[in-house]
């Protein structure tokens, strides 16, 4: 069976992770390295080539009992990042979206329109009813991305991410499905 894959524009598909991708992962973790670190906290346990493929491997488990999905971000044909629903709760039809970009691709939309589609199919695909973003309270162009696709904004978490060693505020943003099909096209 063929991974799932969004096709978004004639510039940005988005593809399930699966085995094959796990060096292009590791390369764009290990050349932005020191990017990611400000944000990320999961660096330090992704280290070697076999641990992007352990990673893939937990991702493909998760996402066949429904638990997440993760998918690879293609920007003409060059994988430059990541996004997906880390957590999807069954119980009560809701996800929360995490994303990682490659520095050299930031300033093109390419989070703010995969995103989008991820929303849409979420809302459409997997009967979601709410969709939710979180990010540390001063990573700004993080906050950007919900604050352009029309989240609100529910509130500050304290101490909410521990990030090698300093814990870290967190904006948490939510969009309801009826409000996202009440809203203007984009």
């Amino acid at each position: 069976m063929k991974p799932l894959e969004i096709i978004i524009d004639e510039n940005i598909i988005l593809r399930a992770h699966h085995q094959e991708m796990a060096p292009l992962l590791f390369e764009l973790v290990e050349k932005n390295r020191t990017y990611f670190r400000k944000w990320l906290p999961w660096l330090d346990l992704n280290t070697k080539i076999e641990d992007t493929y352990s990673f893939i491997t937990e991702c493909e488990n998760n996402s066949k009992k429904g638990n997440s999905l993760n998918l690879g971000i293609y920007y003409q044909d060059i994988f430059v990042g990541g996004l997906g629903f880390n957590v999807i709760k069954q119980s009560n039809n809701s996800a929360e979206i995490g994303y990682m970009l490659g520095k050299e691709w930031n300033g093109k939309g390419i989070i703010t329109k995969s995103c989008k589609a991820l929303i849409h199919y979420g809302f459409n695909n997997l009967n979601l009813n709410k969709v939710t973003i979180k990010a540390a309270t001063k990573n700004l162009k993080s906050r950007a991305i919900p604050e352009k696709l029309g989240f609100k904004q529910e509130g500050i978490l304290l101490d909410d991410e521990l990030l090698y060693g300093i814990y870290l505020d967190t904006v948490i943003y939510g969009m309801l499905k009826r409000d996202w099909k009440a809203m203007p096209e984009m």
